[in-house]
């Protein structure tokens, strides 16, 4: 939203981050924003006790693939969560509404199909400088949004678990 700073979050003090394993998929396509957007995410998952021994980037060529790597990384269960970052600019065909519903649906199927919780971090902009503004711009980093939601999802995971008397995510 372009009333929002996407950046503005209380620092979420996790007592336990340092262990949480973060997997990052990165699309290539647009560049100039989406290594913004990973940046902001990797800069905040540090900055909440996440260790970079934890923390593994995948890139792929663009948003059509983000679904396919993060469904990848959800079944091998080797991650707490995962971050799919993208961004889609609209053109003058179609193609961008068709890009961005897959990709939506399909990282929605991440989320309702496997345990790992997915976040989608993927900018649908009519402009370039909408991207801009939102991957470090005036609206600040839609990235540093991603890594607090992907902490807190694996925190209310985590503590549902030991609600139940589980331990983690039985990985």
């Amino acid at each position: 939203m372009a009333t929002v700073n996407l950046s503005d979050y209380q620092p979420l003090q996790i007592d336990d981050a340092g262990s949480f394993r973060i997997g990052i998929v990165v699309s290539e396509w647009n560049s100039f924003v989406t290594h913004n957007l990973r940046d902001g995410a990797l800069a905040t998952l540090e900055a909440e006790g996440v260790s970079t021994d934890n923390i593994t980037v995948f890139n792929v060529p663009g948003a059509f693939e983000l679904s396919y790597a993060s469904m990848q990384l959800c079944k091998e269960r080797k991650f707490d969560a995962v971050i799919a970052i993208g961004c889609v600019i609209r053109g003058e065909t179609p193609h961008f509404d068709y890009v961005c519903s897959a990709v939506a649906e399909g990282i929605k199927d991440c989320n309702i199909l496997t345990d790992t919780p997915t976040i989608f971090c993927v900018l649908t902009d009519d402009t370039e400088e909408q991207s801009i503004a939102r991957s470090g711009g005036k609206h600040g980093n839609k990235g540093v949004e991603a890594a607090a939601t992907a902490l807190q999802m694996i925190d209310f995971i985590r503590k549902r678990s030991a609600k139940k008397g589980n331990i983690g995510f039985g990985h």
